[in-house]
């Protein structure tokens, strides 16, 4: 099974007709039929991890000042269960709990519901730890790597750039984020993955882009997760509203 980071940006993609969502169609579309989606999203951070475990998620509308028509819309994909006690298995050596409570936020539900518009495949959220570096949530991707030959879809959801303190109304992009973007994009074309992790000393832009990890960490599994005969692909190609980069990558 492939392994996707999507930069998900705004949430209005999920409602909204745009190049980004438009392509999130495509590369669903292209995708083999997956047994279920584990999502690795930004905007669920924790003190060590957790794991979505309801049969029926809701729909989690984490935002304010968008229309109401993003408020009202959910996306009724089943939960797994059984996934969750997969994924438990995997890291029994780690800090990690099944929540019974906790539905999808709007960095799974937005994507998916391009990829999956059906919401025909369950989904399950891995938590991101908030107390680990970026070197030991690269590593956990590879420890979750057999959930690919399991029939598992793990998409990151993030953004490789994302400072929402200089973000301007307009597609367009500053000149430092383009260049963070491109300077990641390089790195993980020459499979150096260890510049990945260690990004802040990639530009000198670094600590603009990255101003807190969270957007960035969802990457990091992506590519943990990557085997040396995989092809590596980009789609959504674009820094946009002056600091988010939509840039995504098919891993695989």
């Amino acid at each position: 099974m492939p392994v996707l980071f999507v930069g998900h940006g705004s949430p209005m993609n999920a409602i909204a007709d745009s190049e980004f969502s438009r392509a999130w169609a495509e590369v669903g579309s292209s995708l083999p039929a997956p047994r279920a989606v584990l999502c690795v999203s930004a905007h669920w951070e924790t003190a060590g991890m957790r794991v979505t475990a309801m049969e029926q998620p809701p729909t989690i509308h984490d935002f304010r000042g968008f229309p109401e028509a993003l408020s009202a819309f959910v996306y009724p994909a089943p939960g797994s269960p059984e996934l969750a006690r997969r994924v438990c298995e995997l890291l029994t050596d780690q800090d990690i709990r099944t929540d019974p409570e906790r539905g999808l936020d709007h960095g799974a539900w937005s994507v998916l519901c391009r990829l999956f518009p059906h919401a025909d495949v369950s989904v399950v959220q891995l938590s991101l730890d908030r107390t680990r570096d970026p070197a030991w949530h690269f590593a956990l991707g590879a420890v979750l790597k057999p959930l690919r030959d399991e029939g598992v879809l793990v998409v990151g959801s993030g953004n490789i750039v994302h400072n929402l303190h200089t973000l301007i109304w307009q597609d367009s992009a500053f000149d430092w984020a383009v260049e963070f973007d491109s300077a990641i994009r390089e790195r993980i074309l020459a499979r150096d993955f260890e510049s990945v992790i260690h990004y802040e000393t990639l530009a000198p832009a670094a600590r603009e882009a990255v101003p807190t990890r969270e957007h960035f960490l969802p990457l990091l599994y992506v590519l943990g997760m990557a085997d040396p005969q995989d092809r590596i692909e980009f789609f959504c190609e674009k820094v946009t509203l002056g600091s988010i980069s939509m840039r995504s990558v098919r891993v695989g």
